[in-house]
């Protein structure tokens, strides 16, 4: 073992599902491993995406030899685009992944209009090398293809970031995990595991990806009208089977959403996907057909505000109208924090009387995480030194450290962390480093923030107690109120007393500029201040409410 320390920072994915961004440091220089992304909570509005705070890279980009994609799932790769912008595009450091991640990435940097980001297909078994850092992708079964683990090798060991996994061995592509290298590099010895532990709380064994297909097949053909499925865009396997089903069946196929669109193409362009001939139907072909001769494949299977889904479900779609007949499958299953979001689009389904089968009334949706006897069996295979469970929340990161536990790794090995406690490795062993900055930011249109931004504390201030805005006109001379002052509000809760409270406000302010008038502030920003601070105090006496309150000054 070399005497210099190798670093695991994880920025990302640790206490939490999404955003997954480690960051491997070496003699120096750094890998990257993810750059994901997770979708905003009710609580934070109007916010379009939440990514993990890179902070700790911003000062260390001309040290980055690589990033490297495990596969094309959002909270693995969404990210890229403003991780390097954000860094820099001066001289931006090469992107490695499997081909369909990369189409993915080339897709997603297109659209932000980055082009000068070499992005690099990697065959599996194939080496890089970058700096001090040997890496190599090795092929994992999940629910999309070119799925990868990356092994990331050091004078001081190697590292073994699982990526999403699960151990399928009939998998729609036919090619399963390769279990054979994993148990190579066990058999030579690695020294972290870094594993997915998305699944730790679920018994047994994963069902095979392959089961889908011929139950959707059965639920199909008990469908009298039109068949809507949401599922994962990149669910490509999925798509795959629902194609299939709707062939024996003698249905036509639209696509409906723009990223179910964009990763179809991707995925036929890499003979993921194959489509019979004559097939596919544009959205606005649909009317053309009997109900009885669709199936819509659509995004939206996590309720997302946007999604095509939800927009059928508010009649706010503009290509598809739901009705009485219809039949939507939900073939996918909330990621945790999404499940009243996709309650409230079931529930708008119903309401347009449509039917709804969800994975609760059928087996129509498969994880492509494993569960914890395939855990164990990864545990089992690489024999790692170390343990570090990731990809989880609290609660799954403490289960999967007992199922290392379980297999006969010392609970002394087992490091149970959080995102930005780094983990040193060195010849004496391993422990935790010095905490560095991690958390969130959040994008806001193009734009990215801190989460402490007080838009949001605006925003949620204003969705709270609603706006008071102010406008008062005083005297230049003496300061004295000249004209009535206005008082202008929205979504303050007291319509029933709004005309009394309104001549309260108006004397509350009067008696503010007076008394301001006598202390002689005649600075506009003080007297604002001034009026803020005393009508907040005033409304809040008399509404127990702390609406935002707007002072506008206006000398004459």
């Amino acid at each position: 073992m070399s005497s210099s320390k190798l670093r695991v920072l994880p920025l990302g994915g640790l206490g939490e599902i999404g955003k997954n961004m480690t960051v491997i440091e070496y003699d120096e220089k750094i890998v990257v491993v993810d750059t994901g992304l997770r979708f905003p909570t009710a609580e934070q509005m109007g916010i379009d995406l939440v990514l993990p705070d890179f902070t700790y890279l911003r000062g260390r980009v001309e040290d980055i030899e690589a990033i490297v994609i495990t596969h094309g799932h959002e909270d693995h790769l969404g990210a890229l685009p403003w991780v390097l912008r954000e860094l820099g595009l001066d001289n931006p450091p090469p992107v490695y992944g499997g081909p369909l991640a990369m189409a993915m990435a080339r897709s997603k940097l297109d659209e932000h209009r980055i082009r000068d980001v070499v992005l690099e297909d990697v065959p599996d078994g194939e080496v890089i090398e970058a700096g001090p850092f040997d890496i190599e992708l090795i092929h994992m079964t999940h629910s999309i293809p070119d799925s990868n683990a990356v092994a990331i090798t050091t004078d001081v060991g190697t590292v073994l970031i699982t990526g999403d996994y699960k151990f399928d061995q009939t998998p729609v592509d036919g090619r399963p995990a390769d279990m054979a290298r994993l148990a190579e590099l066990g058999k030579d010895g690695v020294l972290l595991l870094c594993g997915d532990s998305t699944n730790a709380d679920r018994p047994g064994y994963s069902p095979s990806e392959s089961r889908v297909g011929p139950h959707l097949e059965e639920v199909f053909s008990r469908c009298e009208g039109r068949i809507v499925v949401t599922s994962f865009a990149s669910n490509i396997h999925r798509v795959q089977q629902v194609v299939d089903a709707a062939a024996a069946l003698g249905r036509k196929v639209a696509l409906v959403g723009r990223s179910m669109r964009k990763n179809v193409n991707i995925g036929r362009s890499l003979g993921h996907i194959r489509l019979p001939d004559g097939i596919l139907l544009q959205p606005r072909e649909l009317d053309d057909f009997n109900d009885d001769r669709i199936v819509i494949i659509s995004t939206g299977s996590q309720g997302e505000p946007l999604s095509a889904l939800r927009r059928m479900a508010h009649n706010d779609h503009r290509q598809v109208r739901l009705h009485k007949g219809d039949t939507v499958v939900f073939s996918a299953t909330p990621i945790p924090g999404n499940e009243r979001a996709v309650n409230e689009t079931i529930d708008r389904l119903y309401h347009i009387g449509c039917d709804v089968i969800t994975t609760a009334d059928a087996p129509v949706h498969a994880s492509g995480h494993g569960y914890q006897e395939e855990m164990k069996l990864m545990l089992n295979l690489t024999r790692p030194r170390y343990v570090m469970p990731m990809h989880g929340d609290f609660k799954r990161i403490h289960l999967h450290g007992q199922l290392a536990e379980s297999v006969g790794i010392a609970a002394e090995m087992i490091f149970q962390g959080e995102n930005g406690l780094p983990l040193e490795l060195d010849e004496n062993g391993a422990r935790w480093g010095d905490k560095v900055q991690s958390g969130m930011i959040f994008v806001d249109g193009v734009d990215i923030g801190d989460p402490a931004d007080v838009a949001l504390r605006d925003r949620r201030m204003l969705s709270a107690d609603g706006i008071f805005i102010i406008v008062a006109t005083i005297s230049e001379q003496d300061g004295q109120s000249v004209v009535p002052p206005e008082v202008i509000f929205r979504g303050v809760p007291f319509v029933e007393q709004a005309d009394e409270l309104i001549e309260e406000i108006r004397g509350a302010i009067e008696d503010s500029l007076a008394k301001a008038a006598r202390d002689s502030v005649r600075e506009v920003d003080l007297l604002q201040q001034v009026l803020h601070d005393d009508l907040a105090a005033f409304v809040y006496d008399r509404l127990k409410r702390r609406p935002m309150v707007l002072p506008v000054v206006v000398e004459v």
